[in-house]
């Protein structure tokens, strides 16, 4: 963490933590008392919104999202080790050696390869080793979501559902000691994303659905034990009543973003 502390406005901090209670409270009503993962995705949103989430004690919120690897190591750099890290952007080959080095990252929610798994683990698996020498706190497996392409747009990052989807997933488990796999993760089709509500399925999560069914049928794993990583602000209580164990939610928390071009990590 950095030693020069970030300044925090308290009227933009009184409204991220009203904005972000709204979506607590949103989430509650759908999850009939099932625990939802809520991961305030905030790229392209300076560092210091993000310290006026965790520290405010109303809600001292943990789990923060970040699309760009740069922008999530600069920002890891600044914050506390105690925020918990998401990857959630389309993961590229040359990411994978500095976020696995990023001891709070979390979770990697991306993954669609077999390579960037490898690499993945290896780079995880030196840091774990070499924390377990220092008196520095212990570092902790890399939690995985492979990401499933449900939608089928060629645009659209992630495995195809089927034996990719449990090549993989059967790899991590088989051959990456020092990965966690947490489960399957989509970002579907927006013309679907937008059309659904609690009462009205959307068919990406369908697919996700069945396609974590499939996995732990095909790996032997218990029913339920993976979870389903679905659901932004457009539709993330549909993807909760559909069984979503995660969200991934910016806008409504954080506001509209500006462009990459405009955005600073501290202001």
């Amino acid at each position: 963490m950095s030693s020069t502390p970030l300044k925090i406005d308290p009227t933009r901090a009184s409204a991220l933590v009203s904005q972000l209670q709204g979506v607590q409270d949103r989430i509650l009503a759908v999850a009939k008392g099932r625990p939802v993962r809520l991961v305030a995705v905030s790229k392209l949103k300076p560092a210091n919104d993000i310290l006026a989430l965790h520290q405010a004690p109303q809600v001292k919120h943990v789990h923060f999202g970040e699309n760009y690897a740069q922008e999530l190591q600069q920002k890891a750099e600044l914050l506390p080790r105690s925020i918990k890290w998401h990857f959630i952007g389309g993961l590229q080959t040359t990411h994978c050696k500095p976020l696995a080095r990023i001891p709070n990252l979390f979770a990697v929610s991306s993954l669609d390869s077999l390579k960037k798994a490898q690499t993945l683990n290896r780079v995880r698996g030196e840091l774990i080793a070499s924390s377990s020498l220092s008196d520095s706190e212990p570092i902790e497996k890399l939690n995985i979501h492979v990401q499933v392409n449900t939608s089928g747009e060629d645009a659209k990052s992630g495995c195809s559902p089927g034996q990719e989807t449990v090549d993989l997933c059967k790899a991590i488990v088989t051959e990456c000691p020092h990965l966690n796999l947490l489960g399957l993760m989509t970002i579907g089709a927006i013309a679907r994303s937008k059309a659904t509500t609690p009462e009205n399925e959307n068919e990406d999560f369908v697919v996700l659905r069945e396609q974590r069914d499939l996995v732990e049928q095909e790996l032997g794993l218990e029913n339920g034990s993976l979870e389903l990583s679905m659901g932004m602000s457009e539709d993330f209580e549909g993807a909760i009543v559909m069984g979503s164990g995660e969200v991934r939610v910016g806008s409504t928390i954080f506001g509209e973003r500006g462009s990459k071009q405009e955005a600073k990590v501290v202001v």
